[in-house]
């Protein structure tokens, strides 16, 4: 339980109200309780400001001063980002469960793998030879660790996450249930109609600030390693091909795909379902929109869309009429073109 005062100087807003009231949680400010910190975004959320029970909200002097609606809440921080204030007071409330320090004795682990006396190693957990478990590191039960795998410092590994050989994790590393890292890419060569497979000899090298969702691969590189930079975030269930490198502070919403060999920037944003084809190169600051299919590289900053919307089906059938008729649309402009450039030089002459 914190008063609304301490939290103002942690998470660095303005506090107004009484400085002394606690909070012991944060909530949704349509549900939030008396005792529970809530924040406002959207200006079209004001109307909850009247009806809301929690006890202080934070909220932006701009959205303040355009709320129309009448306010009941006497208790604010205000802050430029009311979205990362929620984000850091979250932080400061996190009930996330954690692992005593130890090896439970249920663990596998190999005699020269080098074990921070400080990490967690639940049960079935197995570690391999060559490993190296940084401090403060936990790794949760049923996890399996390849030859020569490094996790840094103060990492997590969420129940069954499997790390091949030759993985390289950086600090403060949070892999969810499910992942698979290190995992050969997809490399065949085909001989006379049969698919002889290529050997993966690369790795995986990964690096600080890393977080990475549920059920979600990444592919160890055929002959360089797959690289991802510092505070990559990598939503459920996306797939990163061989040799693909991922600038720093990079984020990719769920079901998004990357082929083998791109080279994306840093900053970038990929959002849900986008699917990159292999071998391009994005730029730093590329944001791909919903859906969006990406068949060539990027070389200016900027938001790129290709996904279509929904729209009633009769909407869409009429569209797609259209869109068939579109080869004969052209050639019967060009026909008029030609027409009408004949008809200009017959007036002139």
């Amino acid at each position: 339980m914190l008063s609304l005062g301490e939290i103002a100087k942690l998470i660095g807003a303005e506090c107004r109200g009484d400085h002394s009231i606690t909070v012991d949680s944060v909530a949704d400010i349509q549900k939030a309780a008396s005792g529970q910190l809530s924040f406002l975004t959207n200006i079209q959320y004001q109307k909850y400001l009247s009806t809301t029970s929690a006890s202080a909200v934070i909220i932006s002097s701009r959205i303040l001063s355009q709320i129309s609606s009448p306010n009941t809440v006497e208790n604010m921080l205000l802050m430029d980002n009311p979205y990362l204030g929620y984000a850091k007071a979250a932080q400061l409330f996190d009930t996330t469960p954690q692992q005593e320090p130890g090896i439970h004795p249920a663990a596998e682990i190999s005699a020269d793998s080098k074990i921070a006396a400080t990490a967690s190693i639940a049960a079935k957990v197995v570690i391999d030879s060559g490993c190296e478990i940084g401090e403060n590191v936990t790794i949760g039960p049923g996890c399996y660790l390849g030859k020569n795998v490094v996790i840094g410092d103060n990492s997590r590994l969420w129940s069954g996450v499997n790390i091949y050989h030759n993985v390289k994790i950086g600090n403060r590393a949070i892999l969810h249930s499910g992942v698979i890292i290190g995992s050969d890419g997809f490399g065949f060569a085909n001989d006379s109609g049969e698919w002889l497979k290529i050997p993966q000899l690369g790795g995986v090298l990964i690096g600080d600030d890393f977080e990475i969702g549920a059920n979600s691969t990444i592919d160890r590189g055929a002959l360089n390693n797959t690289v991802i930079g510092n505070c990559v975030k990598l939503d459920n269930l996306v797939h990163i091909a061989h040799n693909v490198e991922i600038g720093d502070a990079t984020a990719m919403a769920a079901t998004t795909g990357v082929a083998g060999g791109t080279v994306i920037g840093k900053g970038c944003t990929l959002a849900g379902r986008v699917s990159v084809i292999g071998h391009l190169e994005i730029c730093d600051n590329v944001h791909l929109t919903v859906s969006t299919l990406l068949t060539k590289s990027i070389s200016e900053p900027g938001i790129y869309s290709s996904g279509d919307i929904a729209q009633t089906n009769k909407e869409w059938k009429r569209k797609t009429a259209r869109m068939r008729q579109l080869d004969d649309l052209f050639n019967n402009v060009r026909f008029l073109e030609k027409e009408l450039k004949i008809i200009k030089q017959e007036k002139e002459e």
